[in-house]
């Protein structure tokens, strides 16, 4: 019996470990809020409502208050704020805690900016690794429309119109490999980097972060195609 407890006590500490929320190393790649990493759930006024979860990392902590604003009486909107990429050890075991928390209506997702580091997703996995991401959501979300957010565009620190030449070249490459596997796999995207590319001067100087201005056009493009999904699924 007591052999039986330590190891069911073992494996719980184990699975704690395995999931336990990442951090994220350079810090430029900050979470861009308050709260920092992690879960924000919704103010539920209305627990009739259709639930939605939008999942991503600093970029997203920029622009949620206006979608949840937009989409208010429309929609309770939960968002996982994290600095995961593709390749993160424990990213399918938490990505499946979270989504245990809906179900959800509709998950709005992206992964990149943190992938960009050379290493950090092996050469060769970003397309397989991120097939394997719409999976999991797919299995454990199977009501929920899935929607695709390209990653924005990285400039020059200090010099915000001018897009990075290393950084920027690997999140557009990033964007097309995600943009065939969603094809693939009938997701829609949404092309955050294609709305902020005419918008540079929006970007806040440090390479990766949007000034309030740009992160509420951000918010407002997000909650427009949220809105459309739940519609359809009235």
């Amino acid at each position: 019996m007591k052999r039986k407890l330590w190891l069911a006590t073992s494996l719980l500490i184990l699975a704690t470990i395995a999931v336990a929320p990442a951090q994220e190393k350079d810090k430029r790649l900050h979470s861009g809020g308050p709260k920092g990493w992690g879960v924000q759930k919704a103010e539920i006024k209305d627990p009739k409502l259709p639930r939605v979860l939008l999942i991503g990392d600093s970029i997203l902590n920029g622009y949620r208050a206006t979608v949840a604003k937009t989409l208010e009486g429309k929609a309770n909107v939960d968002a996982w704020v994290n600095p995961l990429h593709q390749a993160s050890g424990g990213l399918h075991e938490q990505l499946k805690g979270v989504l245990a928390e809906g179900p959800y209506a509709v998950v709005h997702f992206n992964m990149g900016l943190h992938g960009w580091p050379k290493g950090r997703i092996p050469d060769g996995q970003f397309t397989p690794l991120t097939r394997k991401l719409v999976h999991t959501i797919r299995d454990n979300a199977p009501n929920a429309a899935l929607i695709w957010a390209s990653s924005t565009p990285v400039t020059v620190k200090g010099e915000p119109t001018k897009l990075d030449p290393e950084i920027n070249a690997t999140i557009v490459e990033h964007n097309r490999m995600a943009a065939a596997v969603m094809k693939e796999e009938n997701v829609p995207v949404n092309d955050l980097y294609a709305l902020m590319i005419s918008k540079l001067d929006l970007a806040r100087g440090d390479q990766f972060h949007w000034k309030g201005e740009g992160s509420v056009l951000q918010g407002k493009a997000v909650a427009e195609i949220v809105a459309k999904h739940l519609a359809a699924k009235k």
